[in-house]
């Protein structure tokens, strides 16, 4: 028997079963009041298994439809909550800090595939929705640590694989805090936010909504349940207890180290991602799969008081602190797109880094539109590639500039410059991407028109 077999899986799932007919219950809101389905010890090793971020509802197949009509309230499956003790058994307390060390990570036997999609506008959309208003997918083949695609021809990548989501669960107080911000988000408007004329992507918050809200081991059909489910935070975004920050550098090795806020911690995990590029544009960015994380836990008592400073008006206003793993893909030649504030109708913004990204992705995504792939499928690769973001100025008025590097080994042919006594050009052979019509009537960007190298 090796290592990994004797490790106790506390949370075994079945991929091929929806998420409603696992053997453990899964979540998919933050409410103080979900009980944890087991509590592990102190340096104690466990597995958790998880199932894919949408719970089965892409196909490995050849067709789009499966994203376009995607329920986007069915998402976020998370395996937990977990509850933490130290040796006397005494569990974790609010103001502690819970560590938790990502020992492994994998997929699970059988299901070595993944997914890179982009949602329909109006069914969830992405970074760029006013750019590519479609839905489009594409599927990868895990093979070790790379992954290709048939739908992606010529490139293939070590991947980084990571949780995109952990977290703890929030107290009473913070979750109305939550609640109560981003619900003053959406009812002030996108119209006095500078940044909704600029990112398409909608609805600007998601507030509690008990239609297709699981809770763990609470009934569906109890009292409790509807009134938990009218209160419990949604999954989306990371906030102060961790959750969906998509840190792609999380992988092997990692430690995090959430804030408490509840007795026992209560921490849950899921949205298991083989690889991603930093920012995840495609809102449905990384390679999506199911998978497993082996951890080990450690208790920081008065851990945020020693270590966090609280950025807000109360002492709950702090964040996760992220020590990466020593294992992550090793390239060292990039090719590097730059973007300003400055949008693409030619506008001046005043030190916005989100424009300064957009446009960044924009100039990466069309300058490799010239070997052959379609805008789509470069949407989709720098979505789930380990190309680097950065924000790399942020002093200079008016314009903040972001970066996006792209590591140059990941593709079978030289896509850099070259000057004209230099070899010509090759292209990529052209396949087919699985993509929809889009069919709405919100206004999108003009189609730029894809140049090409000529011999």
């Amino acid at each position: 028997m090796n290592t990994r077999e004797r490790i106790p899986n506390i949370f075994p799932v079945d991929p091929n079963l929806p998420p409603t007919q696992q053997l453990k219950p899964l979540h998919n809101r933050w409410h103080p009041e979900i009980p944890p389905v087991a509590q592990v010890k102190v340096n104690s090793v466990f597995r958790v298994d998880m199932i894919d971020f949408t719970g089965g509802q892409i196909k490995n197949d050849d067709s789009a439809e499966d994203v376009k009509s995607i329920n986007i309230n069915k998402n976020h499956h998370l395996s937990g909550p977990f509850s933490v003790c130290d040796e006397k058994e005494e569990p974790a307390k609010p103001g502690d800090l819970l560590v938790v060390e990502l020992c492994d990570l994998g997929a699970l036997p059988g299901h070595e595939w993944g997914y890179t999609g982009i949602f329909d506008r109006e069914n969830g959309g992405g970074f760029l929705a006013d750019h590519f208003p479609n839905a489009a997918k594409a599927i990868w083949d895990l093979e070790g640590v790379y992954a290709s695609s048939r739908h992606i021809p010529g490139v293939r990548f070590a991947g980084n694989i990571h949780p995109g989501l952990i977290g703890t669960a929030p107290s009473k107080e913070l979750l109305g805090i939550w609640n109560e911000r981003e619900r003053k988000l959406l009812e002030e408007g996108p119209e006095k936010i500078t940044l909704s004329s600029v990112l398409h992507h909608r609805p600007m918050a998601m507030l509690p909504e008990p239609k297709e809200a699981l809770l763990g081991t609470i009934s569906p059909k109890s009292a409790e349940f509807q009134r938990i489910a009218k209160e419990a935070a949604r999954t989306i975004p990371g906030r102060e207890n961790g959750g969906n920050c998509d840190i792609k550098n999380l992988t092997r090795g990692s430690r995090i180290y959430l804030p408490v806020f509840v007795e026992g911690a209560n921490f849950s995990i899921g949205d298991l991602h083989f690889s991603q590029g930093d920012g995840e544009v495609s809102f449905c960015g990384a390679i999506e799969m199911s998978g497993f994380a082996i951890m080990r836990c450690q208790i920081i008592r008065n851990g945020m008081d020693k270590y966090l400073t609280p950025m807000g008006p109360t002492k709950l206003h702090v964040n996760p602190i992220f020590e990466v793993g020593p294992l992550e893909p090793r390239y060292s030649e990039f090719l590097v797109f730059e973007g300003v504030s400055v949008d693409e109708y030619g506008k001046q913004y005043y030190m916005d880094a989100s424009v300064a990204y957009k446009r960044a992705v924009l100039n990466c995504i069309y300058y490799f539109t010239k070997f052959g792939y379609t805008p789509e499928q470069v949407y989709l690769l720098m979505s789930c590639c380990p190309c680097e973001g950065r924000i790399s100025g942020i002093v200079d008025v008016p314009n903040a500039c972001a970066t996006l590097a792209v590591p140059t080994a990941i593709f079978d042919m030289d896509i850099r410059p070259k000057v004209p006594t230099q070899h010509v050009h090759v292209k990529v052979r052209q396949v087919s991407l699985p993509q929809c019509t889009y069919d709405g009537k919100l206004p999108t960007f003009p189609r730029i028109q894809r140049p090409t190298f000529s011999d």
